[in-house]
């Protein structure tokens, strides 16, 4: 065990990776260092995820498996949304755990750490109740690397009453960061290489709205773009339904660095279910809003997200929902069995559909999905398209195209060797269900 070293696992979103990666920054301003094992570290630090059941019994799993192996003098800290949600509760399902930090006052993580080792053997909780995340991050940007590409958080929170979602009750109303140290903080991320800028948040539609900003997403992009000229991907994900409004739509066909791209969970196509749900519900505006993009930006891809099974959703919703997909045919698309989140609005609904049900309608979903998905990559056959290498070997490397966000989209699979972080034009050749191949564009 080394002294002054920490090993910090980071579980569920992007969001919870830049959490994380600003608070390893944090502890090494202190003194402290990463280290890759556990039997290595003096502090174990999980950022879990609470978001659903099944994110959770994965931070449980992660926190019971280090507290099993935990040797004398080491320090057990269960950090972020799992904190954050069932607060003292976790170190009575998870025995072994020191202390717990919770998500509105991770900027305190070093001098909660000197307080937890000035006590040993006293479980410490550092779970104040304040209403929203912590405005002073210490300097720390608010990004995390992962090769040639980045995601930048521009606000925490959210103010949406989606019923099913505990987001609210973990992070608190949404804080929108400083227009300038988000400018700022992309310049870095310019000076380091980047190739393409993922600009996050529970809703990037909303930005600026507690500033006082109108269209703020639309602002803040409008001065980005000029102060990042060597960034050539920008990518936008988590749009809300009924806030893409006409200027973002007229500033992603104008402006080339903003990928044309977009994240709209729209949670089901239903209006009954999406009024339960207290979503938008106005399937005109999505229809309308959707043949818009794709007028004004013909190279569109579209991702969303649906919730199967939601309390009081019947056979009619399900069908109704499958021939929404049918009819908009989105690039990509992910789907969720209801998950029953306790103090959520929809708590007092229950969990009345049953699970082999759930699991059958989004078995649907996806089968649908797949025909939807393979019938659109095979429209790439023959065209090419420029893919930011992420690895290679054998042979062969692996890359993205605009059209693929990391870790939830498609990959691009080219037939040879390219180094890492490289983008390069490939020409496509094959297409699978969610995958594409190709090889390297060679003009004649």
């Amino acid at each position: 065990m080394k002294r002054n070293s920490y090993y910090l696992v980071s579980l569920g979103c992007a969001k919870n990776s830049v959490d994380s990666q600003s608070m390893a920054v944090l502890l090494d301003r202190d003194g402290y260092k990463a280290v890759e094992k556990p039997a290595q570290a003096e502090v174990l630090i999980v950022n879990t995820c609470g978001f659903i059941e099944q994110a959770r019994q994965e931070s449980m799993e992660v926190l019971a498996d280090l507290a099993r192996s935990k040797k004398t003098g080491q320090l057990l800290i269960a950090a972020g949304c799992f904190s954050q949600l069932y607060r003292e509760r976790l170190v009575e399902m998870v025995p072994g755990i020191d202390g717990l930090i919770g998500t509105r006052r991770w900027m305190d993580i070093a001098t909660y750490l000197h307080e937890l080792r000035a006590h040993p053997g006293e479980p410490r909780y550092h779970l104040p109740e304040n209403p929203t995340i912590g405005t002073d991050e210490q300097g720390v940007p608010r990004v995390s690397l992962q090769g040639a590409s980045a995601y930048l958080k521009i606000a925490d929170g959210c103010r949406r009453p989606c019923a099913f979602c505990s987001i609210p009750l973990i992070k608190g109303l949404q804080v929108s960061r400083p227009l300038e140290t988000i400018l700022h903080e992309a310049e870095l991320l310019q000076s380091h290489g980047i190739k393409e800028l993922i600009l996050i948040a529970q809703d990037t539609t909303d930005y600026g709205s507690d500033l006082g900003m109108k269209d703020g997403l639309v602002r803040l992009l409008e001065q980005l773009l000029p102060r990042i000229p060597a960034i050539p991907w920008v990518r936008i994900l988590y749009a809300y339904p009924g806030y893409v409004t006409d200027g973002l739509i007229d500033l992603m066909s104008s402006a080339h660095q903003i990928l044309p791209y977009l994240d709209m969970p729209l949670q089901h196509a239903s209006v009954p279910v999406l009024r339960a749900m207290k979503r938008p519900s106005n399937m005109d505006w999505v229809r309308r809003t959707i043949e818009k993009m794709r007028a004004r930006i013909p190279d569109l891809a579209l991702r969303t997200t649906f919730i199967s099974g939601y309390p009081g959703e019947t056979d009619a919703h399900h069908q109704e929902l499958l021939e929404f997909i049918r009819e908009m045919t989105f690039d990509h698309l992910g789907v969720f069995p209801f998950s029953f989140e306790p103090g959520t609005v929809s708590a007092r609904l229950g969990d009345p559909v049953p699970a082999e049900v759930k699991l059958q309608r989004v078995e649907e979903i996806m089968r649908l999905q797949e025909q939807l998905s393979l019938r659109k990559n095979q429209r790439f056959i023959g065209s090419t398209l420029d893919i930011l290498v992420e690895g290679h070997g054998d042979g062969i490397s692996v890359g993205r195209s605009y059209r693929d966000a990391p870790e939830i989209d498609g990959l691009v699979l080219i037939d040879e060797e390219v180094p890492v972080g490289e983008m390069t034009p490939v020409t496509i050749t094959g297409a699978l269900t969610h995958d594409l191949s190709g090889h390297l564009y060679r003009p004649r």
